[in-house]
């Protein structure tokens, strides 16, 4: 069994493959956090470990004379507020008669088989076989709120989640003002912190700093998940690399406003707080409504950083998106936008098709400007029928033509989005968020709809099934161009303003679930100016999301890099591009954006009609391997050879098959040399007794000479030289 409890000690453990989680409620009912690590043995009680000391200024819970016992230095599975604990507080809540306390105690445990579900939140799923949940019961007797601890268990995922259901229990009405989703007291050690920061064209770039005495606060609170912060930490040891260290992951599946926060205690123990930014939130409960928290993925590794990943991929892959496509090879796409933008007409659209059908791409996908009287992005978004006198015919013939080529097709949609001078507008102003007596702000000349009101849901799904069933569509790029603003609802009472942001994710869920439950075959792919919404809650309705609005090769290396920390390589997705590159006027060569955009989801943002006919056929054979590498990008392993954080020579990462059969590494010099020093690189992962064919040398050795002593290249001369080396196993 996964969850072992022991009511008459109050000794909860889970257990997974590698590892093990323990708690304990004591006598007075605080439910104490005593260890996340590597696996423990049967029947090992760690309440001994403790440690309890008088500190100066740490207060007693009401009846214990003991001053060495406070709540302020007790390592605890989640807190209440006002009572004591001095910390990063889990909850926030404000009584009726004004009192802002919440002194919660342990009140029952029970276990159950398989997963437990979050009803309208994506969340991790799972099997009997998979996984179990344990429930755990606190509650504060005055305010009579039950807050509700949910754990998954999958053991042989290494993954444990967490969520938490509130429910209030009295007579009159509880407000939430901060409801976080899980809370992780490391007793002992020192860490850093690895995030995932950025900006638009820029996301997800590595930072690693030493956590310090104070409160380290990760967070978005742009109604998105963000460019500039990713849902997602982790921490490790001071000496954790890549292949040896303890580190744990925590990962929101939410794509809303939310926070991490992490505290070093005056104790020397590390707090980490996740779920819900508290900005700007609260959440009513009248008499006997809940409120559920999102789910937080952890992952623990004693083995180092890359393990962690692959941990994460994995269980993303197998128990999150839900999609047909997560296991099945994604086609071969062309892209028009950085190759025509808005200015388009039908026979452009179909002589680009052309050349790419001619060169084995598979599908065609129209993006912005193809509706309402769209012309630019200043204007027509919320009237989603095709512009036939832009085009020149109805969208039906344009999607005929392409079928004919033997291409599917897809098509780009904004739906979140309505500009002021569109028809939804002029009939609905107040589905748009706004505050009254204000004028709202504008992002990229476009307002938000209020996703929190059911009818603006209904209208949308109305809008895009009828696009699906009226037209054969194959794909769909959902995008989402601006961050929320002006968030008010006019649906709400003055009191419950402060649930408009989640209530819009809520609705978004909601329509995402119809449209993906109701059109299984249509492969959609998130898009949020990019990748301002890469996160697991996307990803549990799209099986994969555009990586990054910069398509210039050298700049995603870094992107790439730092998304692979925690989510899938099949999940991002990732194009070949014009050179000189449309945002950064990089050039470089076509075989490097080739190898870079093949650790993603492949395809070409750019009128291959522009090619030589060298180009072309470089083209043909790019299409050719990357069939090849997606049984290793659906369910291989993917390891980062170098930190391209950091290394300006070059950067290398391999993609290796899950029998050991195969590997494919990539490498891309960033600088070359006069006089140069040697390119030389280490594989990972490979069968050690094996023998592997190199292509790049034809030499033939074991799988540990390889993993050992290495490889060495020729030196790559020119500008952003690319090598792509397969390992075959020979025998």
């Amino acid at each position: 069994m996964s969850i072992q409890f022991a009511p008459d000690t109050g000794l909860l453990t889970l257990h997974t493959a590698h590892t093990s989680y323990q708690m304990w409620a004591d006598s007075i009912g605080v439910l104490h956090h005593l260890y996340y690590g590597p696996s423990l043995g049967a029947g090992d009680d760690l309440r001994g470990t403790e440690f309890y000391s008088d500190c100066g200024f740490s207060p007693q819970p009401a009846g214990v004379e003991d001053r060495r016992y406070s709540l302020d230095t007790i390592n605890q599975e989640y807190t209440g507020c006002g009572v004591g604990d001095y910390r990063i507080a889990c909850l926030s809540l404000q009584n009726p008669d004004g009192s802002r306390t919440a002194d919660l105690r342990f009140a029952g445990a029970e276990i159950l088989p398989g997963k437990y579900a979050l009803p309208g939140l994506p969340a991790s799923f799972g099997s009997e076989d998979d996984c179990q949940t344990l429930r755990i019961t606190l509650k504060d007797s005055v305010s009579r709120l039950t807050v509700t601890l949910l754990y998954g268990v999958f053991e042989a995922a290494d993954v444990i989640t967490r969520a938490v259901l509130f429910r209030n229990d009295a007579d009159g009405p509880l407000t939430l003002n901060k409801a976080a989703s899980a809370c992780l007291d490391l007793p002992f050690g020192s860490w850093d912190l690895i995030h995932f920061q950025g900006r638009h064209c820029m996301e997800r770039q590595k930072e690693r700093i030493p956590l310090p005495r104070a409160v380290t606060t990760l967070r978005s609170a742009r109604g998105a998940s963000s460019h500039h912060h990713n849902p997602f930490a982790i921490l490790a040891a001071p000496d954790a690399g890549e292949e040896a260290g303890e580190c744990l992951g925590a990962m929101l599946v939410y794509s809303g406003n939310f926070k991490i926060e992490c505290e070093v205690s005056q104790m020397g123990s590390t707090r980490l707080v996740a779920g819900i930014s508290d900005e700007n939130f609260s959440w009513t409960l009248a008499p006997g409504e809940s409120f559920t928290a999102p789910e937080v993925l952890f992952s623990y590794s004693a083995t180092g950083l890359g393990d962690l990943s692959h941990q994460y991929h994995r269980f993303l892959q197998d128990h999150v998106i839900r999609s047909r496509w997560k296991d099945r090879p994604r086609p071969v796409l062309l892209n028009n936008w950085e190759a025509t933008y808005m200015d388009f007409d039908a026979e452009r659209l179909y002589r680009i098709a052309r050349q790419a059908r001619e060169l084995g791409v598979e599908l065609f996908v129209l993006d912005d400007g193809w509706f309402g009287h769209r012309v630019d992005d200043k204007g027509g978004l919320g009237d989603w029928q095709i512009n036939e006198a832009k085009l020149g015919c109805t969208l039906p013939e344009l999607i005929h033509r392409i079928h004919a080529l033997g291409m599917l097709f897809g098509l780009w949609v904004e739906p979140e989005m309505v500009s002021a001078d569109s028809d939804l507008y002029a009939a609905h102003p107040d589905w748009a968020f706004a505050v009254p007596g204000r004028a709202p702000t504008t992002g990229r000349s476009q307002l938000v709809l209020d996703l929190g009101r059911p009818e603006v849901v209904d209208h949308l799904y109305q809008v895009m099934s009828h696009l699906l069933c009226d037209n054969d569509i194959s794909y769909i790029k959902w995008d989402m161009n601006r961050n929320l603003t002006d968030v008010f609802s006019r649906v709400l009472p003055a009191s419950r303003q402060g649930e408009a942001a989640h209530r819009y994710l809520q609705g978004l869920y909601a329509l995402l679930d119809r449209l993906t439950t109701e059109f299984p075959d249509v492969l959609f792919e998130g898009c949020a100016g990019g990748g301002g919404r890469f996160d697991a809650g996307m990803l549990y309705y799209f099986p994969q999301s555009w990586c990054s609005d910069d398509t210039d090769p050298i700049h995603r290396l870094k992107i790439q890099y730092g998304t692979s920390f925690g989510y899938p390589p099949a999940a991002m997705g990732s194009h070949v591009s014009a050179s000189p590159n449309h945002q950064s006027g990089r050039s470089t060569p076509l075989a490097t954006r080739a190898i870079v955009a093949m650790s993603g989801t492949f395809g070409y943002e750019l009128d291959l009609q522009t090619l030589s006919d060298e180009e072309k056929e470089q083209v043909r054979s790019q299409i050719h391997t990357y069939r090849s590498l997606q049984p290793l990008l659906l369910q291989g392993r993917y390891d980062r050879l170098t930190d391209a954080a950091t290394d300006r020579y070059f950067t290398a990462w391999q993609l290796t098959a899950a029998d050991q059969s195969t590997a494919v590494i990539n490498l891309v010099v960033l600088d070359p040399q006069a006089n140069p020093w040697p390119i030389h690189i280490r594989p990972r992962h490979l069968d050690p007794q094996a023998r592997y064919r190199d292509s790049l040398t034809g030499r033939v050795c074991s799988g540990a000479a390889l993993c050992h002593a290495g490889l060495t290249l020729p030196a790559l001369m020119g500008t952003y030289p690319a090598v792509q080396i397969t390992l075959e196993r020979t025998e």
